[in-house]
């Protein structure tokens, strides 16, 4: 018991644990923080991988779109509800 009171009252042993509970707790720029940054980073790179497949999914549907008339006028009356001028159009809600 005698030891742990002789650290306890060393002036570098008391720097150093005010020294690594400042930095871990209180500093603006603490471990604590420095981790939620890290994982909210991970997150955003895993958003960006998301975005980028779709991305690329939404190109190859385009090209194909525009590589045919028939499918482009039919993505046009489903999508946009688009008709021809002699034509009428229903729109059917289910409730």
């Amino acid at each position: 018991m005698k030891k742990i009171f002789k650290y306890a009252g060393n002036f570098y042993f008391l720097s150093i644990v005010f020294f690594l509970f400042w930095m871990i707790f209180i500093d603006s720029n603490s471990v604590i923080i420095h981790l939620r940054l890290t994982k909210k980073l991970w997150d955003l790179e895993n958003q960006k991988e998301y975005y980028q497949e779709k991305k690329q999914q939404i190109k190859a549907e385009r090209e194909e779109l525009m590589s045919n008339a028939e499918l482009l006028e039919k993505f046009a009356r489903e999508r946009y509800l688009m008709k021809k001028p002699t034509e009428d159009l229903y729109v059917v809600v289910e409730k």
